[in-house]
């Protein structure tokens, strides 16, 4: 018995972890050097305290008494706050366990505060807790997934479950954007903050990646889970300064549960990123509960995007060419290059249900180098088989235009093409340009200096403003179908596309419009000087053989 005691003495002082040993009723029989030196106090004079007071002024009640009762043993507790002997509160993953007597009830409980490992990053001689995110502080995907595992063996136990809420800040880019990264980090770590201030003493919260954030959190019931999302919700809804501006954001949260939605870490962080993306497309600043139907459609999206990849690598990728034609001449003097998708299994598929894969997946670069290149290669096919020139327009997308390579993109299809580059137009959307209206101007530049066309699609639908688009160096304008379908019927609608026009003619920029169905249309848009027009009243998009039937031989 004296042997086995000086043993235990030997292994709690050399054990690195805070070990206290209680007595059935808590209070203090023994601590290590490591508790004494963790919490402050001086060898000794913490034997025979009440260990409640150590926890009871900083944590909740109800959960300090739980400590103490009769239970599942071991139990595990991610975030304990404890009591300095400065008065200052700490943060401790908790690790209980009860001793049973002879009868079987427990007779002495044995509370460990884990210890915290630390690394140095060689680089900058920072030192930072291991499993903890550099910037935030706040645990990290492997802590969390450690926690998640040890919170659902506790609940197997006791019959009850668990939530896993995955969040992501909605616009976080436009952030950087207009502010500049430092202000953006400055974000994240206050987003932290506050994340850490609503949680309760058994919930983790941790940083995943990006703007993306997570709480685990024990639940009785669903409705546990509703009121974490709703504090969340709340408390990232108050502005933040940053560099001197007041800045809203929101959060966009998707929920999972175990055991319903999941069994171990993996399925139920796959689960709630799948419903944090539905609460995005609905809107944002909610929380949407994972769907059974959520998964059928992420698989359904991954395979998507799968084939995508393989209908590049294939050549599966077919372009259509919309005329665009002179209305007072009808020559056409343009096109537009539009991609279709023609699946050896699937048949002909359409844009609007392939596009929002590829910009989701940053796929759509790719697709739109093909789209240039192959809009280049055919329209210098055609001028070198006697076919008058057309300016062939291209669609531009967002990730596109803001690509550090876009210049180096367009050259190489130009030069690899021989296409001279007066006949190649970039077609973006005002909504793209104003996020950083200087940053666009000079890459917008820099594709005017190779001599290519700019235009803005869509005019009049995103958020531009008058005073930027004298500085856009752009050679067109093109009216949105809004503005065209009912001018013969609609004196608002006339009234703005002739208003575009005239604008178009006071910059010195041509200007296309589209979507034109009707005679009616076309009579309009001539009588007010409209240089080219696209619509199915001309034609619709065509193949290139038979868009090559519209062209004007000129050898």
């Amino acid at each position: 018995m004296v042997e086995t005691e000086a043993l235990f003495s030997a292994v709690l002082d050399a054990t690195a972890d805070a070990v206290m040993v209680t007595d059935r009723g808590g209070f203090i029989r023994r601590v290590n050097p490591a508790f004494e030196k963790l919490t402050g106090f001086e060898p000794g004079s913490l034997v025979g305290r009440d260990a409640r007071d150590l926890f009871a002024e900083i944590n909740d009640p109800e959960f300090c008494a739980e400590l103490w009762e009769q239970g599942e043993t071991p139990r595990y507790y991610p975030s304990v706050r404890s009591l300095h002997a400065d008065g200052r509160a700490q943060v401790h993953a908790l690790s209980m366990t009860s001793i049973a007597d002879g009868a079987g009830k427990p007779s002495q409980f044995v509370a460990v505060i884990l210890s915290e490992s630390f690394q140095t990053d060689a680089a900058t001689g920072e030192t930072r807790r291991v499993g903890h995110d550099a910037l935030t502080g706040l645990p990290d995907r492997s802590i969390l997934a450690d926690r998640v595992g040890q919170n659902i063996l506790n609940a197997k136990r006791a019959n009850k479950s668990i939530a896993l809420l995955v969040m992501g800040l909605d616009r976080f880019t436009l952030i950087n954007d207009a502010l500049g990264y430092a202000a953006g980090d400055q974000m994240l770590r206050e987003v932290a903050e506050r994340l850490a201030k609503v949680i309760r003493v058994s919930d983790t919260a941790a940083r995943l990646d990006g703007d993306k954030f997570a709480v685990m959190t024990p639940i009785a019931a669903i409705d546990d889970s509703v009121i974490v999302a709703e504090k969340v919700l709340n408390a990232i809804k108050k502005p933040f300064q940053l560099k001197g501006e007041e800045v809203f954001v929101t959060f966009s949260i998707g929920i999972s549960i175990y055991p319903t939605d999941g069994e171990d870490f993996d399925d139920l962080l796959k689960d709630s990123l799948s419903a944090m993306q539905y609460a995005k497309q609905d809107g944002g600043s909610q929380y949407r509960f994972f769907a059974s139907e959520m998964n059928a459609k992420a698989k359904n999206r991954l395979e998507l995007e799968k084939r995508m990849r393989a209908a590049l690598a294939n050549e599966h990728f077919v372009l259509f060419y919309q005329p665009k034609v002179e209305p007072k001449t009808n020559r056409v003097k343009g096109a537009e290059a539009l991609i279709r998708w023609r699946d050896p299994v699937h048949g002909m598929i359409g844009p609007g249900e392939f596009i929002p894969v590829a910009e989701e997946t940053g796929l759509i670069v790719d697709i739109g180098t093909w789209v240039m290149r192959k809009a280049c290669f055919q329209t210098k096919a055609w001028q070198d088989a006697g076919y008058a020139p057309v300016k062939m327009s291209v669609n531009v997308s967002s990730m596109q235009f803001k690509a550090k390579d876009l210049l180096d993109k367009v050259k190489a299809a130009l030069a690899d093409s021989k296409l001279d580059p007066k006949w190649l137009e970039l077609e973006i959307t005002e909504s793209m340009l104003m996020n950083d209206v200087e940053g666009a101007i000079a890459r917008m530049q820099a594709v005017r200096d190779l001599g290519c066309g700019l235009s803005i699609d869509d005019f009049g639908t995103g958020y531009s403003s008058l005073s930027y688009l004298g500085r856009f160096p752009i050679t067109t304008l093109k009216i949105d179908r809004a503005f065209v379908k009912d001018v013969q019927e609609n004196p608002n609608t006339a009234e703005i596309a002739r208003a575009i026009i005239g604008l178009s003619r006071g910059l010195n920029l041509e200007v296309v419009a589209e979507g034109a169905e009707l005679k009616e249309h076309i009579d309009f848009l001539k009588d007010n000087g409209c240089d080219s027009i696209q619509g199915f009243f001309y034609s619709k998009p065509l193949e290139a053989h038979d868009f090559e039937a519209k062209l004007t031989k000129i050898s």
